[in-house]
């Protein structure tokens, strides 16, 4: 799958309390959240994309892993 990433995107991802996750971004980077998740609902059952702080979000966001199910 390929990823794209519109220019100048911020995405970040915390914890704020023990169930919720809250995911902060630009509107670079909600656009390349709707366009990365578009393409995950086109691939095959268990499919997914790994974000964390060394590939595409900022320092000191939580590891996030969206996956497509059944």
């Amino acid at each position: 799958m390929d990823m794209v990433w519109e220019n100048g995107f911020t995405i970040k991802v915390g914890v704020d309390d023990e169930y919720t996750v809250v995911i902060s971004a630009n509107k670079e980077g909600l656009r390349s959240l709707a366009r990365q998740l578009t393409a995950l609902a086109s691939e095959e059952v268990g499919s997914h994309i790994h974000y964390d702080e060394y590939n595409s979000l900022e320092e000191g966001s939580c590891r996030m892993i969206i996956e497509k199910m059944d």
